[in-house]
C-alpha cells in the first residue's frame, strides 16, 4: 500500500492517528490514555480567586507592582515606575517593559486596584 505523502496541515494535532502510528509516535501519552488518569482535576482557580487567598505578608516588601495597583491613572503609574527607576528601586530595562505595558495595555493591566485596607483584609489570621 502506498503512503501518501503528508502536508504540513497534516502535522496539526486534531488530525487523526492510525492506533499504532500514534504509539509510536507518542509512546507514553499513548500509555496514560490506555491507563487511564492517575491525577483528576476537580476544579482550576481563576485570577480572583487566587488574589482572594489569605496570605502571609510579615516582612514583605511590595514591589512596583503593588504600587502601580495602587494608582487611578495611566499617569499616576507613569510617576510610580520613573520614580522607582530614578531611586534605583527598578532597573532602566525593567522600566522600559513597564512603560510598555503601561502605554499598550493601561494601568489596570498590572492587576486590579489595591485599594486602602487591601493587606489587612488578606492576610492570614
Amino acid at each position: 500500500m502506498d503512503k501518501k505523502k503528508k502536508r504540513p496541515v497534516d502535522e496539526f494535532p486534531w488530525q487523526e492517528y492510525d492506533k499504532e502510528e500514534f504509539k509510536e509516535k507518542y509512546p507514553y501519552l499513548a500509555k496514560e490514555l490506555d491507563e487511564g488518569a492517575e491525577l483528576v482535576i476537580e476544579g482550576y482557580r481563576t485570577k480572583e480567586e487566587y488574589e482572594e487567598e489569605a496570605m502571609d505578608f510579615s516582612g514583605y516588601n511590595p514591589t512596583v507592582i503593588d504600587f502601580i495597583r495602587r494608582c487611578e491613572t495611566d499617569e499616576e503609574a507613569l510617576e510610580i515606575i520613573n520614580w522607582m527607576e530614578d531611586h534605583g528601586e527598578i532597573t532602566p530595562e525593567f522600566a522600559k517593559e513597564l512603560r510598555i505595558k503601561l502605554v499598550k495595555e493601561g494601568v489596570r493591566s498590572f492587576g486590579s486596584k489595591k485599594e486602602w485596607g487591601w493587606y489587612e483584609r488578606h492576610r492570614k489570621r
